[in-house]
């Protein structure tokens, strides 16, 4: 054989693969994928997943998801804080920051997540998780008020409108302590995200004020709903889903986002950092990524998401609904919650339990 012929096949043999010796050797095995755990325990508001989903999701993949529930977001952190197990948790934007600095929630392995391509780039890399290393955007809306307008003596315009006294015992809120302060510092005329103890000492005693006019009413649209429809309540804090279902049975009722300024809220899947399946996890939020997947979702709870290819799947009646979807001029009155500093998350604690104590002073 001609000398010049063996570098030539020498070479061929290193560009099929320095290990293989030519054909001699079989290539190294790919590690197999980690074995799907046979549960997976979901903690989220009652009702936000829809059981559709879920069923599907145990059908492909043979894994039971445990749904457990909370009443608000600040009980969610303090169990998570406690030490509860859980596998995906869903949070507001404002408590990622601090549950990763806490070491509470885990880093994504996006490799494991390849839908999240889908997420529309208006909701990726936002300041509360830079490059989405902890957090997956699930759904968002606008906090405005559901009223019905047959029993209002007059348009229903502001927050402030929740202290007229022609409501007094028809207003009906939500006890979601973040919120509830945030519109109070609206109807003032102050940020939604302000941390100056005066202007939260003058919210307090607003509140205050508020909690002789209204009842508080469950968080789920199916609760909070029938009290708006039989008249109890004239005026209901609320958002997407119960605007929805009560204008369908009533359609005087209208949904008005106040001239102070509206609440932009936000909700995102995290994994927490004590989870023992974090793999089906990560899984579980692929699945929940997929465009008709995302699609089910919102077509069943009716609440906005960021996944930009499942909006083809979305009934259109859902799609242009601006209250559900809104439109630009509505999001520049819009004001995301923001991550508070630990003295203002102390600050806004305290005046929450003044508020439920009926006590106007904040102790600091």
């Amino acid at each position: 054989m001609p000398a010049q012929i063996w570098p030539l096949i020498f070479s061929g043999c290193l560009t099929l693969g320095l290990l293989s010796a030519c054909g001699d050797a079989e290539p190294p095995a790919q590690p197999a994928p980690p074995t799907l755990a046979k549960e997976l325990i979901f903690y989220d508001w009652a009702d936000d997943l829809p059981q559709s989903v879920i069923d599907a999701f145990t059908a492909e993949y043979g894994v039971k998801i445990i749904y457990q529930t909370y009443e608000t977001t600040e009980e969610a952190v303090q169990n998570l804080r406690g030490g509860q197990i859980y596998d995906v948790v869903v949070v507001d934007n404002q408590f990622v920051p601090e549950l990763a600095a806490e070491g509470l929630i885990a880093m994504i392995d996006h490799r494991n997540v390849p839908n999240f391509k889908h997420i529309s780039a208006n909701f990726r890399d936002l300041i509360f998780d830079p490059g989405n290393r902890y957090s997956v955007t699930y759904n968002w809306g606008l906090t405005g008020l559901i009223v019905r307008g047959d029993r209002a003596p007059q348009p229903v315009t502001r927050w402030a409108d929740l202290w007229d006294p022609r409501y007094a015992g028809k207003v009906a809120v939500r006890a979601q302590p973040r919120e509830l302060v945030a519109l109070t510092l609206l109807s003032l005329g102050y940020s939604l995200n302000s941390e100056n103890p005066q202007e939260l000492d003058a919210a307090l005693n607003r509140l205050l004020d508020l909690k002789k006019a209204a009842f508080f009413v469950e968080v789920e649209a199916a609760s909070a709903v029938p009290k708006l429809l039989s008249g109890e309540a004239v005026i209901l804090q609320g958002w997407a889903e119960d605007y929805q279902m009560a204008h369908a049975a009533n359609p005087a009722i209208t949904y008005v986002l106040p001239q102070e300024g509206i609440a932009l809220w936000g909700d995102n899947f995290v994994i927490p950092a004590s989870s023992p399946r974090p793999h089906t996890a990560e899984v579980f939020l692929n699945f929940l990524l997929r465009p008709e997947i995302s699609a089910q979702i919102v077509n069943e709870k009716k609440y906005a998401n960021a996944n930009e290819i499942a909006h083809p799947f979305i009934k259109p009646e859902i799609r242009d609904d601006p209250v559900i979807f809104p439109p630009v001029e509505m999001l520049q009155r819009a004001y995301f919650y923001s991550p508070l500093s630990p003295e203002g998350e102390s600050l806004y604690r305290r005046v929450w339990e003044r508020f439920l104590a009926g006590d106007p002073r904040i102790e600091r």
